[in-house]
Parts: structure tokens; C-alpha cells; sequence
């Protein structure tokens, strides 16, 4: 949308209102069309779909300074205000029960345009977690699938990583408003993204970090793809609520297997059990998807890389969580000696450190 046109101030208007959510909105918009008609409607035939506190709100000079500083925001280069009016506005997400009216976006908008895969995972993510998510985007990114994920630490970060380094690219939707940078460690990432990717986002500017605003979020993440692939989660999860949100828009859902002991697999393999598609290979993805593989069908660091030399003491580790008194029982080696190869494989990048004292395999 070309931000110097007055219809901008109108959808502005309507949605930086307090108390007029999304759903009051587009009910709005079904019986008046483009803002600008309902606000050039009589007070009193407004007064019959909007409560006196709201009506009084909408021409209030906190919403007019609001409207103001959105459209010096909108000034700036790569940035933008989409509106359900817009071509620019993503057709999947008219698909969904719920579309935001409005929405905010710096960066490469040409992105909406084209097919995308929601990856997301666990905040807590292990290694192995993130380096599968890394891979697995870049896989998907290689094939020209944009990667949208909700740039929360862990499994989110890993997999907009992945996506940049694809020919794909990356979208990032947030749950704050656009120009507030949350979590703090993932600015520079933010940052990147702005540059090589886009970022998103229906909430008002300045909206910070809020609990009940990321659940809300998810339901876009889904929308904008084609499928979500979830990495590792936990059952009480936020990425179960964009699995489901993806299953209730009627998008593809996938799910990464873990260990059986790993607190961070349960959440995978519930929705496995619950018809979600097993995945152990990008080509999984790919294959369901209709889309062609680019390179090879394995994403490097997905699983076990085979035809690397085997150490004697990863044999004996296997690919689940282990202490060293177990592997000192299983290697028949003293606790030094292990302590000691643990340490040369993790400088290797071939063990990760867990919590609680464990060891878990990389590749």
C-alpha cells in the first residue's frame, strides 16, 4: 500500500482503537466496506455498532497520535502496513477463520507471495534439536520453501538460521510489536531478518512481550504455510497450539521422533500418535508437499550420518541421553578415561552437554 493515501489513516483508525478487536473489526468491515465509509457514517448510525466508550475512543487524540506515529513508522524504508484490502495482503491467511485486518512488516514482502513451511520447537531445545531444525530449514529453504517460525530462542532462532541460509528465505511473525525486539537475544537476528527476510506482525506498535499475545500469534504462523513441521516440544508446549492451529486451518502437520526418555520428544510423538507425519528425513516434508528435493534427501544433522568413522565410546552412547556412570558401565572404561573421550568428542562437536549431568550423541 502506498502509505502517503488517505485510506491508510482510516484502516489505521479503526484498528488502533481500544477496545475494537479483530472479529469487531471485520464485522465492521462486512457492513460498511473500507473503513473510510464507516467513519464518514453519521455519529448516530454509528452508535448502533459501536458502544458510546469505543465510539468516543475511535476520534480521541491518543488514536489520532497513534495513527500518526504508525504512518511515520510506515515512511520508513522496507516498511509497510498491509491491509485485508491490499493484494499484497497473504491469500492463505484469508483462508483462516480469524485474518488480523491489519498487519505490519519490514523486510521482503515479495515472501507472502510464496509457498512457505512453519518449523517450529521447544524455547529449551537441545543440540541435537537445534542442529535438526538448522538443517532441516535450510533443506527446506534450498527448495524454495520460505520458513516461518516465530523467532523465540531454540528451535525458532535455529530454523529462521536455516531458512536465511537458503534460497527461500525466512519469515519471522511476532508476538510484540513489530519495533520492539523480543527476546532481547535474538535482535541481531531480528536484525538479519529485517535485512534478508521479513518480519511480521498484527499487533500496534510498542506492544510488548505479553503472555496471551503468542498463543494468538501462532495461529498466523500456521496460516501462512503449507504444512508445520514441530522439532522437539514438550507436552504443554506453545508449539503444540500452532500443530493444532495448523490441523484446524487444514494445513499439514509433521513431527521429529526423539527419545523415548526425552521430555522434549513427548510433545512430537503425541502428535504422531494423533495422526501428525512422521519425520525423519526433509524429503519426508517434501514428498507430502509436492515439492521437489534440492540436494540431497537427508538434511545433514537430522539424524545418524552414516559413513562417518565411529568412535568406540559413541557406539556406545547410542542417540539417547546418557551419564557417565552408564557409559562406564557399557564401555567397561574408568570414569576418567570417559570423562576425558567425552571431552575430545564435545571439542569435536560430536557429543552435546545436557542438563543433569548427561551426554547426548550429535551425529
Amino acid at each position: 500500500m502506498r502509505h502517503d493515501e488517505p485510506g491508510l489513516t482510516s484502516w489505521l483508525q479503526l484498528t488502533l482503537t481500544p477496545g475494537l478487536g479483530a472479529s469487531a473489526v471485520r464485522e465492521l468491515l462486512r457492513q460498511f466496506g473500507l473503513p473510510e465509509n464507516f467513519l464518514a457514517a453519521p455519529r448516530a448510525q454509528l452508535a448502533r455498532s459501536l458502544p458510546p466508550g469505543v465510539l468516543d475512543a475511535l476520534c480521541s487524540e491518543p488514536v489520532a497520535r497513534a495513527v500518526e506515529h504508525a504512518r511515520r513508522w510506515a515512511e520508513a524504508p522496507r516498511h509497510t502496513v498491509v491491509t485485508l484490502a491490499d493484494a499484497a495482503y497473504p491469500k492463505l491467511l484469508l483462508e483462516i477463520s480469524d485474518p488480523p485486518p491489519l498487519l505490519y512488516a519490514v523486510g521482503r514482502l515479495e515472501l507472502l507471495e510464496r509457498p512457505a513451511l512453519a518449523v517450529v520447537g521447544s524455547r529449551n531445545a537441545t543440540a541435537q534439536g537445534t542442529r535438526n531444525a538448522e538443517s532441516f530449514a535450510k533443506a527446506f529453504s534450498d527448495a524454495e520453501l520460505t520458513i516461518v517460525s516465530g523467532l523465540a530462542l531454540g528451535i525458532d532462532a535455529a530454523a529462521h538460521r536455516g531458512g536465511l541460509a537458503g534460497r527461500g528465505s525466512t519469515i519471522a511473525v511476532l508476538g510484540t510489536g513489530i519495533d520492539v525486539r523480543y527476546p532481547p537475544a535474538n535482535a541481531p537476528l531480528a536484525a538479519e531478518i529485517a535485512q534478508h527476510g521479513l518480519l511480521l506482525s498484527e499487533f500496534p506498535l510498542g506492544t510488548p512481550a505479553a503472555g496471551q499475545n503468542f498463543p494468538r500469534r501462532n495461529r498466523l504462523i500456521s496460516g501462512l504455510a503449507r504444512g508445520c513441521l514441530v522439532v522437539e516440544a514438550a507436552l504443554a508446549s506453545g508449539s503444540l497450539i500452532t500443530a493444532r492451529a495448523a490441523a484446524d486451518q487444514g494445513r499439514e502437520v509433521f513431527a521429529v521422533p526423539g527419545s523415548i526418555h526425552s521430555p522434549l520428544s513427548k510433545g512430537c510423538h503425541a502428535l504422531i500418535k494423533q495422526g501428525a507425519k512422521l519425520v525423519e528425513s526433509a524429503e519426508d516434508v517434501m514428498a507430502e508437499l509436492g515439492v521437489g528435493v534440492a540436494g540431497a534427501a537427508r538434511a545433514p544433522g537430522a539424524g545418524p550420518v552414516f559413513g562417518v568413522a565411529e568412535e568406540p565410546l559413541l557406539v556406545h552412547m547410542g542417540f539417547d541421553p546418557v551419564n557417565v556412570d552408564t557409559l562406564c558401565a557399557r564401555a567397561g572404561l574408568a570414569a576418567e578415561q570417559v570423562a576425558t573421550e567425552l571431552l575430545r568428542l564435545e571439542l569435536a562437536g560430536r557429543v552435546a552437554v545436557l542438563p543433569g549431568g548427561l551426554y547426548q550423541r550429535l551425529n
